[in-house]
C-alpha cells in the first residue's frame, strides 16, 4: 500500500470503512524473503513480478490489473486481506512507494477500496471507488529530490487521483507488480481472490506492465536477468499465491490464490 498528501482521508481512516475500526491496521510492506534463487523467489507476503537494477536506476513503473472479486463467501468472524499494486522499491530495500487496490473480507462482508503508501509511513485509503471487474492503472514516478508522484486511475469509471510524497533513503533499485498479504505486526490471512489478472493483455491498457530502469523503458519481460518471479508461501513452504509465466510479449500474467496461510 501507499502514503502521503492530498485531498484524501485522514490518517485515522487507514484501511477501510467503519467495519474495520476494531480490526488490524493492514499495511503493505517490503518483500519478506523465504527462499529461492535469482529469477525465481519465494516470499512470505508477495506474489508476482519484480524487475531489479542498480541503485538509483528506477524512475518509473506502470501497471494495470482487474480488481479481483472475493471468490468464496467471506467467513463470519474472520478478517482476511489481499492487496494488488504497482510500485518502486521493496524487493531488496526497506522502503516502498506504491499504489493499489484491496479485495478483503470483513466479518463476512467483501470490501473493495484503493490506497497509496510511501512505506515506512503508513498507508492511506483514497477516495477513488472501485468494484470487482474494474480495470485499474497505477503509475509511480520519481520526480527528484527524494520525491515521488503516485497516480491511480479507475479506467472503467474514468476517475483518478494523484499524490506526491517524499521518501528518505529510497534506493530506486526495483519495480514491482504484486499481489500481497499485507501486514499488521505480522502477515495477515490472505483473502481468497481466485485469480488476479495483470497487464495489457487482460486490461487493454497500453504501456502496462512496464518500467524505466537506467533510462530504458520496456515491459517486464524486456529486462532479462533482472526479472524476478515471486511465489508467496507460508513459513512451512505451502504455496499461498503463485504467478503464471509472463505472456509472450512480456507484459502480462495471472496470479492464482491457493491458501490463506498463515
Amino acid at each position: 500500500m501507499i502514503k502521503m498528501s492530498v485531498i484524501f482521508a485522514a490518517a485515522a481512516f487507514l484501511c477501510g470503512m467503519n467495519a474495520w475500526s476494531a480490526q488490524p491496521d493492514p499495511i503493505s510492506a517490503p518483500n519478506v524473503r523465504a527462499k529461492g534463487k535469482a529469477g525465481t523467489n519465494n516470499s512470505l507476503n508477495w506474489s508476482g513480478y519484480a524487475v531489479t537494477g542498480a541503485v538509483g536506476s528506477v524512475t518509473n513503473v506502470k501497471g494495470s490489473w482487474i480488481v479481483p472479486a472475493i471468490s468464496t463467501p467471506c467467513p463470519v468472524g474472520s478478517y482476511q486481506y489481499s492487496s494488488f499494486w504497482v510500485g518502486i522499491d521493496g524487493y531488496n530495500s526497506s522502503t516502498v512507494e506504491q499504489a493499489g487496490t484491496d479485495s478483503d473480507c470483513a466479518n463476512g462482508v467483501p470490501q473493495y477500496y484503493t490506497w497509496y503508501e510511501f512505506y515506512p509511513k503508513r498507508s492511506r485509503v483514497s477516495a477513488l471507488a472501485v468494484k470487482p471487474g474494474d480495470s485499474i492503472q497505477g503509475e509511480v514516478s520519481y520526480i527528484g529530490g527524494g520525491n515521488f508522484l503516485v497516480t491511480l486511475t479507475n479506467v472503467t469509471t474514468g476517475q483518478s487521483f494523484s499524490v506526491k510524497g517524499k521518501v528518505a533513503n529510497a534506493k530506486r533499485s526495483s519495480a514491482e507488480w504484486i499481489a500481497e498479504a499485507p501486514s499488521s505486526g505480522g502477515i495477515l490471512p490472505l483473502a481468497n481472490f481466485g485469480t488476479s489478472y495483470f497487464g495489457m493483455n487482460f486490461t487493454s491498457i497500453a504501456g502496462t506492465c512496464a518500467a524505466t530502469l537506467g533510462g530504458q523503458t520496456g515491459p517486464i519481460g524486456q529486462f532479462g536477468a533482472g526479472v524476478q518471479q515471486i511465489t508467496m508461501v507460508t513459513s512451512s513452504g505451502t504455496v499461498k499465491a503463485q504467478p503464471s509465466n509472463l505472456s509472450t510479449d512480456g507484459t502480462s500474467f495471472q496470479d492464482q490464490w491457493y491458501s490463506s496461510g498463515p
